[in-house]
């Protein structure tokens, strides 16, 4: 079975460096509105583990295709205006989870993710034109522009699917580190040949870890960001919370070089850390419940 035409339409929107300078206008703004950390690491997700627009988008979405199939049935009128109405009010927090993912993206996620906000904009505005002819008892119109509508909401979430699973924005790119490893402890490197405090680059059974040596003690994490793969060995040590944590250089993501755990985001997902022995001046790691 061959792809459908939009599949290909978007993977030559990933290449459109046209929509550069459109991309760059709304980063700023973007950048300007959630320059709080908080905020953004509230919109990423980081408390809930995971991305929160994919849970968000659910509301509005669902408010409008439920007032969609009451459009369609007599005498429903004043419950699918009320539904229509919440779905607009879900549009706001939704839309800025999503920028706040979109600013943390690559060049060719901003350029889909682009075309992907504006299919959501046409969508709201016309829910929002749907909901002014419902208020003037224009009954017909305003279901034909609700349904519509729905119709720029689809696209917008086949597009929407096309960033998370194509393009795999919010997927935990770490995810496969457990499965890659071989369980049991392995050698890292002489201990000694570790420079002490500082962040360098080694692999454990073939896979590339960060390492920080602290004296005879060691801590080793997945060196591949769960956010987008991001070389963590090449990005900054810095302190938060009273402990060493790592900072990525693509999208700062920063990650507890203890435990792992996502200090801030864009990433939402833990790195793999290992546990760290020293046996005859030689670090070995081991991550748990590899294989």
């Amino acid at each position: 079975m061959r792809e459908l035409p939009i599949v290909k339409a978007l993977a030559a929107v990933e290449d459109a460096s046209t929509l550069d300078p459109v991309v760059t206008r709304v980063q700023r703004v973007v950048d300007a509105v959630l320059a709080p950390r908080a905020l953004r690491d509230l919109l990423h997700g980081v408390p809930a583990g995971h991305p929160l627009h994919p849970v968000l988008v659910l509301v509005p979405t669902g408010s409008w295709i439920s007032a969609a199939v009451l459009d369609a049935m007599p005498g429903q009128e004043r419950a699918a205006r009320t539904l229509v109405g919440v779905g607009l009010l879900a549009v706001a927090p939704s839309a800025l989870a999503g920028f706040a993912d979109w600013a943390a993206s690559h060049e060719q996620q901003k350029r889909v993710g682009l075309v992907h906000s504006a299919a959501n904009l046409v969508a709201t505005a016309l829910y929002g034109a749907s909901y002014l002819q419902r208020l003037r008892g224009r009954s017909t119109s305003a279901k034909l522009l609700g349904w519509t509508g729905l119709g720029a909401v689809g696209l917008g979430g086949f597009i929407g699917g096309h960033l998370a699973y194509r393009q795999a924005v919010g997927a935990n790119h770490a995810e496969d580190v457990p499965h890659l490893v071989s369980p049991g402890w392995h050698e890292v490197a002489p201990l000694d040949e570790l420079p002490d405090g500082e962040l360098t680059g080694r692999e454990v059974d073939g896979q590339p870890v960060v390492v920080l040596r602290r004296g005879d003690r060691a801590h080793v994490l997945s060196d591949t960001c769960s956010h987008l793969s991001g070389p963590l060995s090449e990005g900054a040590l810095t302190t938060e919370r009273g402990e060493a944590c790592v900072t990525c250089p693509w999208h700062d993501s920063v990650f507890s070089l203890r435990t792992g755990e996502v200090v801030h985001g864009p990433a939402t997902s833990p790195q793999p850390a290992f546990t760290t022995r020293v046996v005859d001046g030689v670090l070995e790691a081991r991550l748990p419940n590899a294989g």
